[in-house]
């Protein structure tokens, strides 16, 4: 891509990224910000993480991010991160709603606060969210993305809970873009096998979900990133969409 045209094609916008610290959400804030987006990254407790992204991004282009801290279960946290990104850029461009939480949650074995953590996360937060958001959004005729996973449609044996969330957060994203349009588009990324989770993963558990692709490789966070940059930049007649980036395993 050419630098100069990607360097000035979200001047001036402003993103709020939940989970931005990190892996996926830190690549896409990379992306959207060497687009010349502003950005407030939300973190929950990455702070050192939080705070060298946004001194990366600060020192090649001053006052262009900010952290803000929020546990997005907490009642507040919505309007609080709304607020914190207009004191400090004055408007709102683009939400992300890419913050998660993923484990196993066999059946027989799911606990109440894992349920009210995986649906919290993965489908509540990004509803309230998503309507503090709508009223600056709407003043900039902006756009909502919601990061979704493959798993919405073809649950993870031994992720009941974190399944069905996401097949919620799939149908929100559609509701969304009919209850907001046509002042904002809300859409979605569907992330297949482009980032392992953290900890220990068996090597033949990963071969077998690559084997499984069409494409017959893992992808990288700069796929999701590049996605959710076509969407910022590139998309204004796309609304209510899933965007699968899964290298076809969907499929």
């Amino acid at each position: 891509m050419n630098p100069s045209i990607e360097s000035a094609s979200l001047r001036d916008q402003v993103v709020l990224i939940t989970g931005g610290a990190r892996r996926v959400g830190a690549q896409i804030a990379r992306t959207l910000h060497a687009a010349g987006a502003n950005i407030l990254i939300h973190y929950r407790s990455s702070t050192a993480a939080a705070t060298a992204l946004a001194d990366e991004f600060n020192h090649a282009r001053a006052h262009s991010a900010a952290i803000h801290p929020a546990h997005l279960s907490n009642a507040e946290a919505p309007d609080e991160l709304v607020a914190a990104t207009l004191r400090e850029f004055g408007r709102l461009d683009i939400l992300i709603n890419n913050a998660s939480s993923f484990y196993p949650t066999p059946v027989g074995q799911i606990t109440l606060p894992q349920w009210d953590d995986l649906i919290g996360s993965n489908l509540k937060a990004p509803l309230f969210l998503s309507q503090a958001a709508a009223p600056s959004l709407a003043k900039q005729r902006g756009l909502i993305i919601n990061m979704i996973d493959i798993h919405a449609l073809r649950p993870l044996k031994g992720h009941p809970v974190y399944s069905t969330a996401k097949a919620g957060l799939a149908m929100l994203t559609r509701a969304l873009a009919r209850e907001l349009g046509p002042e904002i588009r809300v859409n979605g990324i569907a992330p297949g096998p482009v980032l392992w989770p953290e900890g220990d993963m068996d090597e033949e558990l990963k071969r077998e979900i690559i084997e499984k692709t069409a494409l017959k490789r893992h992808g990288t966070p700069r796929d999701i990133a590049r996605t959710a940059l076509f969407l910022a930049r590139d998309a204004s007649y796309i609304t209510g969409q899933i965007i699968a980036v899964d290298g076809g395993r969907s499929i």
